[in-house]
């Protein structure tokens, strides 16, 4: 049997806990070299107690088997309320020093990290950004697992231990997480060792997982594809005894995989890997109270934010609350000056493998620049606008199709959907890499590889948790998805956008990847979905969000994507929301024009409009999405039609930040900008992709703002053709059309017979396609006439 020091490891697992309490109680006396007084006790406890002594036990037995085995290891924190272990064992290897000097391994600095907890200008309760060596937000649950998957990929020599909390354990994304082992190639990739914490108990809840017997438990986790090892008690010294050779165990389980994985290579007939996970169950709020006020505290839901609450005002609380802090024994681990104890570092690693300084969970430091490929190489030729059509994501997945070649040595993109890169457009994908499978295959599958780079499955929630992952660890990805659909992660990407807020406010933190979306197959053409797949408002969602970090681009052609994609995959610390049809559009400008024209995010199209010269325009036609665009462009050919005297701008705008004032967004027009564009005085018809009264509430302090019209998605949708989705929408041309002779002043009486020939229009659409199932002719085989 191998001997593990104990006596080491229970000194700092006990060091850690003394840490994580008095960060929750104590701002002033934090040796406890006077007895407590009320004075030494912050005003507000908050904080999160009962899953800090499990993560400081997991965190000490890291310790002991990166210093022992030199693991690259990073940990990713599920149960990310317990920030008072994980800023503890950060101060205690000397991380968090190194990275706030301020913040001293000595008792003047212990008394700093335990007035800022949880205080007004300190730190948040829970692991974030501020925290050395976290890459995952703990204010939101269910997302721990595939953030490590994530961080794995393509990291083919490190471990990524991700301790799951109970409750976490509940959550619809935690659970779909586990088939993640599904896709991890022992060969590229690295290993993630899942810890399944069972404290028994959620805020006022027993959970689950915990209360079901331990044979179904086993059979779950061994459905799930992993070999569990158990380790239970309560009893210090026997735990750590069961959890260093658990540890050990599971290590040495993964190297056996990877070994004969490696060896093998990328055997097309390997199953997937059983990996081991660990089941430990210790109580909650271990080593705290055990009663507080007669009612049992330890392992019960009572420990789990803050187990004695009135310590100021109830004498009997703080001397209670005294006893426990000193059962830690704080004279055995600090010495006179507060500095940890040679027996309390005995275990922890040196340099950058410690927890806190690895370099993987400040992904920015690993990131290399991709290799892109010019725009231009991969653009549909345009002599005349509107004239040729193309699938617009098709051609972007050419451009993605090269960055896939020239990455497959390094090995640091990937693109994740939930099974619809083909149905995207996007397959060609195909010709430089597979889809990531490490199931068992069968004859009539298709481009699945053990080592490809698309990664497919079945749920929202786990492609953007292993994108995160992926980009957090210093990689670049983007995630392709039904615009609809997008809604289902719109929590995660307000943690993620969180996130990467505060991240660029600190300076040790080094920029990343930005997270990538494009949205396709979207709201306008779902002729046989139909309603349940059209929402456009993810958009809304995300520019709610801080204006430093959120970008949205609505491309109109294929080649204003490419421009797009090439910026968006060049930008960092961002979440880019591209939102482009897989359909084929017209093409409007040339790929010159388009970069230009995103460089702008707005502009004017001179060649659509009827400029009259140096003359103000008589209205503003302005459009943002591809098939706004179009009816746009096709209601402009109808005034320049039949009223050639009006003098008719078009606008297009692809950025639409670019509508809301500088001050409150970096990509924001001035007013005089704006005003060049649309005029202070003259209507504005415009129509937008998404929900109309998103555009004012960009542009609703704009001087303008009285004049402007916006048509959009107002929640009408069906099966239907295309142009009826738009008629159904009040966005069609010949809508548009009756729109400008409606608000243009002095045109509604000599356009009255315009205006009714678009009503009738309208009217006989509606008989056409209930006849015929297609567009009115005029509509179908329409292209730019001039």
């Amino acid at each position: 049997m191998t001997s593990y020091p104990i006596s080491e490891l229970d000194a700092h697992w006990r060091a850690a806990n003394y840490l994580a309490a008095g960060q929750i109680y104590l701002m002033d006396n934090p040796l406890l070299t006077e007895p407590l007084r009320p004075e030494h006790i912050k005003p507000r406890l908050l904080g999160h107690w009962g899953t800090s002594p499990g993560l400081n036990l997991v965190h000490t037995h890291l310790n002991r088997v990166i210093k022992d085995r030199s693991l690259d290891a990073l940990c990713i924190w599920g149960p990310g309320h317990g920030g008072p272990a994980v800023l503890a064992n950060s101060w205690l290897e000397g991380t968090y020093t190194e990275t706030y000097p301020d913040i001293t391994r000595d008792a003047a600095g212990m008394g700093a990290l335990f007035r800022q907890f949880s205080f007004p200008g300190g730190v948040p309760s829970h692991v974030a950004p501020e925290t050395p060596g976290s890459v995952h937000e703990g204010g939101e649950l269910g997302y721990s697992l595939a953030h490590a998957y994530g961080a794995a990929f393509d990291h083919p020599h490190l471990l990524v231990a991700c301790v799951i909390g109970d409750g976490e354990a509940e959550t619809g994304p935690l659970a779909a997480s586990w088939h993640s082992n599904k896709f991890l190639d022992p060969v590229h990739d690295g290993a993630v060792l899942p810890i399944l914490h069972l404290n028994g108990y959620k805020i006022a809840n027993p959970t689950v997982l915990s209360r079901i017997p331990e044979a179904e438990l086993d059979s779950l986790l061994r459905g799930y594809g992993h070999d569990p090892l158990y380790v239970t008690g309560s009893d210090p010294a026997l735990v750590h005894r069961a959890m260093a050779r658990a540890m050990d165990e599971a290590l040495d389980r993964i190297a056996a995989i990877q070994r004969e994985a490696r060896t093998a290579g990328t055997d097309p007939g390997r199953e997937y890997a059983h990996w081991p996970v660990i089941v430990l169950r210790t109580p909650k709020g271990w080593t705290g109270p055990v009663t507080v006020d007669g009612d049992p505290v330890e392992g019960t839901w009572r420990a789990h934010q803050v187990p004695l609450a009135g310590v100021r005002d109830n004498p009997a609380h703080l001397k209670q609350l005294e006893t426990w802090l000193r059962s830690y024994r704080p004279e055995e681990l600090f010495d006179a000056d507060g500095r940890p104890s040679e027996q309390v570092l005995a275990c922890v690693p040196r340099g950058e493998r410690r927890l806190g300084a690895v370099p993987y969970a400040n992904g920015g430091r690993l990131l290399r620049p991709l290799p892109l490929p010019a725009p231009g190489a991969y653009a549909v030729p345009v002599d005349k606008p509107g004239r040729t059509l193309h699938e617009p994501t098709r051609v972007l997945g050419h451009f993605l199709t090269q960055i896939m070649r020239d990455t497959a040595g390094r090995r640091d993109f990937r693109v994740v959907g939930p099974d619809e890169t083909a149905s995207n457009r996007l397959d060609d994908l195909y010709d430089a890499t597979g889809k990531a499978w490490q199931g068992l295959t069968e004859a009539t599958d298709t481009n699945l590889s053990r080592n490809g780079r698309v990664m497919e499955i079945l749920s929202e929630h786990v492609c953007q948790g292993w994108l995160e992952g992926y980009l957090l660890t210093g990689r670049h990805g983007l995630f392709s998805t039904y615009e609809a659909f997008a809604h289902i992660v719109d929590s995660m990407v307000a943690q993620h956008i969180k996130w990467l807020k505060t991240s660029r406010e600190l300076s040790w933190r080094a920029p990343i990847a930005s997270l990538n979306y494009l949205l396709t197959s979207h709201v306008w053409r779902q002729d046989n979905n139909g309603f349940s797949h059209q929402d456009p408002g993810f958009v809304d969602h995300v520019l709610n969000k801080s204006p430093e970090v959120v970008r949205v681009y609505l491309p109109p052609d294929a080649n204003t994507l490419l421009a797009v994609a090439d910026h968006a995959l060049r930008s960092r610390d961002r979440v880019n929301v591209i939102v482009a049809g897989k359909q084929p559009s017209f093409d409007w400008l040339s790929v010159d024009e388009a970069l230009a024209h995103v460089a702008r995010g707005a502009g004017i199209w001179e060649w659509a409009g009827t400029g009259h010269g140096s003359r103000e325009p008589d209205v503003v036609l302005a459009c943002a999405g591809d098939v706004p665009t179009m009816e746009v462009l096709a209601a402009a050919a109808l005034l320049r039609e039949h009223l050639p005297s009006l003098a008719v701008r078009v606008v297009n705008i692809v950025d639409i930040a670019r509508l809301m004032p500088h001050e409150e967004h970096p990509h924001g027009m001035s007013d005089t900008e704006y005003n060049a564009l649309f005029t202070t005085d003259k209507p504005v018809i415009f129509a937008y992709h998404g929900y109309p009264w998103l555009i004012h509430r960009l542009a609703y302090r704009r001087t303008g703002h009285p004049n402007l019209h916006v048509r959009g998605y107002k929640e009408s949708g069906t099966t239907t053709t295309p142009f009826d989705m738009v008629v159904r929408n009040d966005m069609d041309r010949y809508r548009l059309v009756m729109d400008v002779i409606d608000r243009v002043p002095g045109l509604a009486g000599r356009a009255e017979g315009l205006r009714r020939a678009m009503a009738d229009q309208r009217i006989r659409h509606h008989g056409w396609i209930r006849e015929h199932g297609t567009d009115l002719p005029e509509v179908a085989d329409w292209s730019w006439p001039y």
